[in-house]
């Protein structure tokens, strides 16, 4: 019986924060065209559309309503201190996106965008093997943010007005 009483009490709890499941985004197209999304950001931005919003990724800009083009995908790894001795102590990982979603007519939903995301690491020479595993996972799980950022500005962002020559 108090178990239930508990439950009862947790769902009115959730209900009563607002807290609801995330769910698909809504973005103003229809169709998306992502040039040479086969590794990298550009497949797992091609992922997550399909699976998070109502769009549908095509493999021909012609019949897409909006095109992503990725102008540069940058990973960086830039010594920030060393010891005394001369070796390097920490490392601050970047990870760069420049992108621009537009409509192929010359309206853009997104214009040209550089979002980038860092992370501070500790070095020890004692421990390569499983700083270099670190430095990879960090890598991974900036990829992953940055696509979610992409994703948030995607659904944010308006159907362009036309161009009027």
């Amino acid at each position: 019986m108090s178990f239930r009483v508990l439950l009862v009490a947790g769902l009115l709890t959730a209900t009563g924060c607002g807290f609801q499941l995330r769910g698909s985004a809504t973005v103003p197209f229809n169709t998306l065209y992502i040039p040479n999304a086969t590794t990298g950001i550009a497949l797992d931005l091609k992922r997550n559309i399909e699976a998070g919003t109502q769009a549908k990724v095509v493999n021909d800009a012609k019949t897409a309503d909006a095109i992503l083009d990725l102008f540069g995908e940058n990973k960086e790894k830039i010594i920030l201190s060393l010891t005394g001795t001369g070796r390097v102590r920490e490392f601050r990982l970047r990870y760069t996106v420049n992108y621009r979603v537009h409509d192929g007519k010359g309206s853009e939903y997104v214009p040209r965008t550089i979002v980038q995301l860092t992370r501070d690491v500790t070095y020890s020479d004692t421990e390569i093997l499983a700083k270099e595993a670190e430095e990879q996972l960090l890598f991974r799980d900036m990829q992953s943010d940055l696509v979610q950022q992409i994703l948030r500005r995607l659904s944010s962002a308006s159907k362009p007005v036309p161009v009027v020559k």
